[in-house]
């Protein structure tokens, strides 16, 4: 097939992004991809709310198997071939063509974008506890544009930069929860882990199941930043393996804690209960750290987020899939400020909105993203074999088969029981995302804007360097 003898062209995207000085290295990459995932035991209260304590834990300990084990996986043997900005986008392109890498890029930054704007809320929530002004009214949404706006700053100051900031977040923010649950070992009773929940309360499992989905989603996003990131070929595996067990011990060891030690009814724990756990374990100055945390992780995912919806932007425009233009590069911090700017308008714009239904036409959007991923993952391995895979999953195309119908089969239920709206909204985003593309195209045709040429290259080529 000869996808290993022909050289990268000068115009391809790998190229383009090796202008760029690769600083990301593997402990900010890890605390990174931390926060694209979870940013903390923050959220995960309502599985126990919804299904009792044993579940909760058997979900917290299955679930990473199901879903995140299979989603690292895919992401760290992709970036490894196609080490680029873009990610996933680059995967649907280079398996199924143009079209669908669009398409791929049009679910994937609006459910991302979406996401964001759900964490300037977040901090000011918890900010009116302590100062009630910014309940409501004027001041609540100059405190909403005034957080995203600071907070999109930090992001165009460097990839560098956000990196070491999300190390700092995280250590602040989980100490609170490694100091709640030593505290907590002596008053631990092991006999509450294998409650099934209070009797009479139904079980929500449709509650529980959205609930680990959210907090054990998106591994793939840090795949739109592997142009920026040193040595990629060994760096993205290991962050990933080390990103994966750190994330889903940060849930455990808390919940484990918490589950065993506070007897309260199974309806108080809605997101948030930690904090008050923390009161119940330690005291009232416990529960303010754990607060504090909740504010600080908001902003880690933040920060985590906007960078990959950012350099999404910017790895389209580098494979011509957006135009020349929208991969422009600050001169001062060499960041993707046009993919910053556009990303924080959508995210100012969708603060103001009751987006309950909106959030959840982003996680459709994303459902649909992810079956394409597995899609383009599953045919990669079968049209192009002897593809050059510096990390390769070591299974039979079989195999994989079976390991990506599960979690796929999970995204079908998640669509299954979707509202009407829901599809609506879905709907209507992704036929603006198909006449974008098609939009796109025309401007092509018209050369009414530049867009980066793409000379024939065989794919194994891509990584010969790296």
């Amino acid at each position: 097939m000869g996808e290993e003898n022909l050289s990268p062209t000068p115009t391809s995207p790998t190229t383009i992004s090796k202008k760029h000085t690769k600083k990301l290295t593997l402990i900010p990459l890890i605390f990174l991809i931390y926060f694209e995932v979870a940013g903390g035991p923050y959220g995960e209260e309502p599985a126990v709310q919804a299904a009792g304590p044993l579940f909760a834990i058997l979900g917290f300990l299955i679930f990473p198997f199901i879903w995140s084990i299979p989603e690292a996986l895919i992401t760290a043997e992709l970036t490894t071939v196609y080490p680029g900005n873009g990610g996933f986008v680059i995967w649907a392109e280079k398996a199924f063509g143009p079209f669908a890498g669009s398409l791929m890029g049009t679910w994937k930054f609006l459910s991302g974008v979406i996401n964001i704007a759900a964490y300037p809320v977040l901090c000011i929530d918890y900010v009116k506890k302590l100062f009630p002004v910014f309940e409501s009214g004027w001041p609540r949404y100059i405190a909403i544009l005034f957080s995203t706006l600071s907070l999109s700053f930090l992001n165009y100051t460097g990839l560098t930069i956000v990196g070491y900031v999300a190390v700092v977040l995280a250590i602040v923010s989980l100490s609170p929860f490694v100091l709640m649950s030593l505290i907590a070992i002596p008053k631990i009773n092991p006999h509450k882990w294998l409650s099934l929940g209070q009797k009479g309360v139904k079980k929500d499992w449709n509650l529980f199941f959205n609930t680990l989905f959210w907090n054990l989603n998106f591994w793939d996003n840090v795949s739109t930043l592997a142009g920026e990131v040193e040595e990629p070929k060994k760096t993205f595996p290991l962050a990933l393996l080390i990103a994966v067990i750190f994330t889903c011990v940060s849930y455990l060891i808390p919940l484990f804690a918490v589950t065993g030690a506070v007897n309260v009814n199974q309806s108080e724990w809605e997101t948030g209960f930690h904090a008050q756990a923390a009161e119940i374990i330690a005291g009232k100055w416990l529960k303010i750290w754990v607060e504090i945390g909740a504010v600080l992780s908001a902003i880690g995912l933040f920060e985590a987020q906007l960078s990959s919806s950012a350099y999404q932007v910017l790895g389209m425009a580098e494979i011509g899939i957006l135009p020349k233009f929208c991969g422009v590069r600050s001169k001062w911090f060499n960041t993707p400020w046009l993919g910053i700017l556009v990303s924080t308008l959508i995210t100012i714009a969708v603060s103001y909105m009751n987006f309950t239904d909106i959030i959840s036409s982003a996680n459709f959007l994303y459902s649909l993203g992810m079956i394409l991923e597995f899609g383009s993952f599953l045919w990669l391995r079968w049209k192009k074999p002897i593809l050059v895979r510096p990390y390769k999953i070591p299974m039979n195309l079989p195999l994989l088969v079976v390991m990506c119908l599960v979690p796929s089969g999970f995204l079908v239920f998640i669509m299954a029981i979707a509202t009407k709206t829901v599809f609506l909204v879905s709907g209507l985003m992704t036929i603006g995302g198909i006449g974008f593309f098609f939009f796109i195209k025309l401007c092509k045709m018209k050369n009414w804007v530049k867009f980066e040429i793409k000379e024939n290259e065989e794919d194994g080529n891509i990584v010969a360097d790296l």
